[in-house]
């Protein structure tokens, strides 16, 4: 019989006094190795510990609310005949053991050696390297940053949504006064706001690291560059340290897109990473852009008690949205805000003691005037051209785009590039995507994207998302549609919400019947988009939205609702038949 064995807590990480929060075995219980064993919560993450061999559980030394740190005992462990032979026992193994051995890289003058070399740690470059070390491959995940998690976790999306949730409260606290609730006027404290979002970031970037030693990828902290098609030199806080690979992923996403005539060195002026800090709050800010980005912040500053004026180039907000969609934002946002200009471009920032003077040209828009901050957000650029691709052969376009196929691989066979920096639409849930089939093709299986839609979503107040084709789009291809759409000022739902706003529409194939595209504005339409993204993946009809029982009364109806519509079935709005 083999000796019993004391299994104990391995390296976690940089996390003290992990409380238990769910054991998942019992004495007596035979498990095999990498089965979990418990849950671990700290503040940033929670984690599942792994069992480092299989065996038969023989005495649990641990409960659950008990906190326990590396090398604290769990429990003994009576290794099964197969573990015995496989290898000694090991009770302080890491997390997760190393899969099958891999065939060695020749090093030649590297410092350090990887199967897979992943370029930037984005939500598309961290699945990447996920999903490869999942497939066996031993990786290895260069950022320049000094915590993973690229634009998205940390300057982009994430930081972003959490104001946004702060400002929502700010708003719905004041505009149900009409409504019978009133509440006093709000203390802005923003180092609790900032502290609040700083909270999300460091969870998420906490867990992902946890996430990346359990896989045994290692992280690279430096600015990486190619200096041939098998090497990347990383300059390190130790110094330049040369990596060789097989095979390669970039993953080096995109920067905020300067303009050439703004003062950037005076403090006034800020990107969309400058925003998020909410350093204060300006009586008269300027937001030059009204894309996704630029609107998204001007809702948070509003919110906050800012004044704030809109400048847009184009000759709406929101350019790649339907009209018909984004008008009940234009229509709020221009009751709140001090101006909203459209066909308008900044020509001119003259910085004052006064604030930032700003000249214009456009419909209907002042020759002048002065603002105490003015938030440039006119898109970004991808990084293509600054990690020296040219290196390694890789080509890319004088934008700063990287050509790929389906399966994300470069003209270089065995470098493949994922996300922001192989082009537009540059959303994080296109690029995890694209990761993962580049990791799977490394790894040798059959996988290309394929994705028939991307949903689009600005998280504004109301929120617009959209997908599939647009009726912009049909009526400039010619392509023949159907429309169904609900207005949600006929739902029970929103109206309780105290919002009549909202519209939710989709377009058909007159012929098949079949989803080609939908637009929502409204409360949340940004959730409830992902419906229609999959209604159009999986061909759908419009009878098949329209006999899908949803609940009642909820703005996911809103979907059923409008393919009622198209099929002429709608018992909730009347609507004469055509002669």
């Amino acid at each position: 019989m083999a000796e019993n064995i004391t299994v104990t807590l391995p390296d976690i990480g940089d996390f003290k006094d992990v409380e238990i929060i769910e054991v998942l075995v019992a004495p007596g219980e035979t498990v095999e190795a990498e089965a979990s064993l418990l849950t671990l919560e700290s503040d940033k993450a929670s984690m599942e510990i792994p069992a480092p061999q299989g065996g038969t559980v023989k005495e649990l030394l641990v409960k659950v609310g008990d906190r326990i740190n590396q090398g604290a005992p769990l429990l003994t462990l009576e290794p099964s005949a197969a573990a015995e032979t496989a290898a000694p026992a090991d009770s302080k193994s890491e997390a997760v053991p190393t899969s099958e051995p891999t065939p060695a890289v020749e090093s030649g003058d590297a410092d350090l050696l990887a199967e897979v070399l992943v370029l930037g740690s984005g939500p598309g470059g961290y699945t990447a390297a996920f999903r490869a070390a999942d497939l066996g491959k031993r990786v290895m995940l260069v950022e320049k940053h000094d915590v993973i998690g690229g634009v998205c976790l940390n300057v982009g999306c994430i930081p972003s949504k959490a104001l946004l949730h702060t400002a929502q409260v700010i708003n719905e606290a004041a505009e149900f006064a009409e409504h019978g609730v009133r509440f006093g006027a709000p203390k802005i404290d923003l180092d609790g706001i900032r502290a609040y979002k700083d909270g999300i970031i460091g969870k998420l970037t906490g867990g992902l690291k946890q996430l990346a030693k359990q896989r045994k990828v290692e992280i690279v902290h430096g600015e990486g560059k190619f200096t041939s098609p098998n090497t990347v030199s990383v300059a390190t806080a130790d110094g330049a340290k040369l990596i060789r690979f097989e095979q390669a992923v970039i993953a080096a996403g995109s920067r905020v897109a300067k303009l050439p005539f703004v003062p950037w060195d005076d403090p006034r002026v800020m990107d969309s990473t400058d925003a998020l800090e909410v350093q204060d709050v300006p009586k008269r800010l300027l937001v030059i852009g009204g894309g996704i980005i630029g609107l998204e912040m001007a809702t948070v500053y509003h919110a906050l008690g800012a004044k704030v004026t809109v400048v847009e180039l184009a000759d709406g907000i929101i350019p790649g949205a339907d009209r018909d969609i984004v008008r009940p934002l234009e229509k709020r946002i221009k009751a709140r805000y001090e101006n909203v200009f459209v066909k308008t471009q900044v020509t001119a920032i003259e910085p004052g003691k006064k604030g930032l003077l700003c000249r214009f040209e456009g419909d209907k828009a002042p020759a002048e005037d002065t603002f105490d901050r003015v938030l440039v957000a006119v898109g970004r650029s991808p990084n293509g051209k600054l990690i020296g691709a040219e290196a390694a052969g890789v080509e890319v376009d004088e934008r700063g785009f990287i050509a790929v196929d389906t399966q994300q691989r470069t003209n270089v066979a065995h470098i493949f590039a994922i996300g922001d920096v192989v082009g537009q639409p540059m959303l994080a849930h296109k690029a995890t995507h694209e990761g993962k089939v580049a990791a799977e093709v490394i790894a040798g299986q059959k996988s290309h994207f394929d994705a028939r839609a991307i949903p689009s979503v600005a998280y504004t107040d109301p929120e617009v998302a959209w997908m599939g084709l647009t009726e912009t789009e049909a009526k400039a291809q010619g392509i023949a549609y159907e429309k169904g759409a609900f207005p949600w000022a006929a739902s029970g739902r929103s109206l309780s919400l105290g919002r009549d706003e909202g519209v939710t529409k989709v377009l058909f194939d007159p012929e098949t019947k079949r989803v080609l595209g939908a637009g929502i504005v409204g409360p949340n339409a940004g959730e409830l988009i992902a419906e229609a993204t999959l209604a159009l993946e999986m061909d759908a009809e419009a009878g098949d939205l329209a006999l899908t029982v949803h609940p009642h009364p909820t703005l996911s109806e809103t979907l059923n609702f409008a393919a009622e519509a198209a099929e002429g079935t709608i018992t909730d709005l009347y609507i004469p038949k055509r002669r």
